[in-house]
């Protein structure tokens, strides 16, 4: 089945067409920037943007980065804070006249992932940590998944939730070496091994692109690999989560 597959992130909004049985995309990938603020108005008139650019009239999957029950955004995370408690895919069915199915970005990259990816045929547990402006993160168990974990938001020793030590936009901001964060992001994998137990961790987001640069400074010992869609994993994802809830 084709479906758009839309992946809101901090800094830019991202589409494609995505074949959701192979998780190829069949359609050139197409960003446009973030609006600032991002507003519920403002994110809004640029999704009708995107789907406008695809000319696009059927279902649309999204993946937001924060935390979606139900459609209803109950956490503001790396947004406008008048994001809480609205229903993101009524807001966007609203501005496009087209059906939304709307859930957390990292587990949806998970889905894709789990399913098609680096976790493909994993029995045990499995976490999916995407790095970017925050950190989101996808729990799997025997490849089901357990929704809306967030590992960027435990707390740091210093009191502050841990993504504002280790995402990859501190990391920017704080002009920091590849080194340098690798070792405050290792902190996060290092808790993560205490809680959790994974099997594998699958890193993905932006910071992906770069892992063979960083790996070597990681000292958790737990099984390691970069998303196979890597930044893309989002928009598969997406495509992917609208496609099993039309079936239902």
């Amino acid at each position: 089945m084709k479906i758009l597959g839309i992946d809101v992130g901090g800094s830019g909004i991202k589409a494609a067409i995505v074949n959701t049985k192979t998780g190829e995309l069949i359609s050139e990938r197409h960003r446009i920037p973030t609006p600032k603020p991002a507003t519920p108005e403002a994110i809004a008139k640029t999704i009708k943007n995107m789907t406008d650019y695809f000319n696009w009239d059927k279902p649309v999957g999204c993946s937001f980065p924060t935390t979606i029950v139900n459609g209803k955004c109950i956490h503001t995370g790396n947004l406008s804070e008048k994001w809480l408690n609205i229903k993101v895919d009524e807001l966007f069915n609203k501005e496009t006249s087209l059906p939304f199915y709307v859930s957390n970005d990292a587990d949806l990259a998970g889905v894709a992932e789990v399913n098609l990816g680096a976790g493909k045929n994993e029995k045990e547990v499995v976490i999916v940590i995407t790095v970017g402006t925050g950190i989101g993160s996808g729990l799997f168990h025997k490849g089901k998944l357990i929704p809306n974990l967030e590992l960027g938001k435990l707390l740091h020793s210093n009191g502050e939730i841990i993504e504002y030590y280790a995402a990859d936009s501190v990391r920017k901001k704080e002009n920091l070496s590849l080194k340098e964060w690798a070792l405050c992001f290792d902190e996060l994998l290092a808790y993560t091994k205490i809680v959790f137990s994974p099997s594998l961790i699958i890193i993905g987001g932006g910071i992906s692109k770069k892992y063979d640069d960083f790996k070597h400074h990681l000292n958790t010992n737990i099984p390691i690999k970069v998303a196979k869609f890597k930044n893309n994993a989002g928009i598969i994802g997406a495509a992917m989560y609208a496609h099993n809830q039309i079936k239902k």
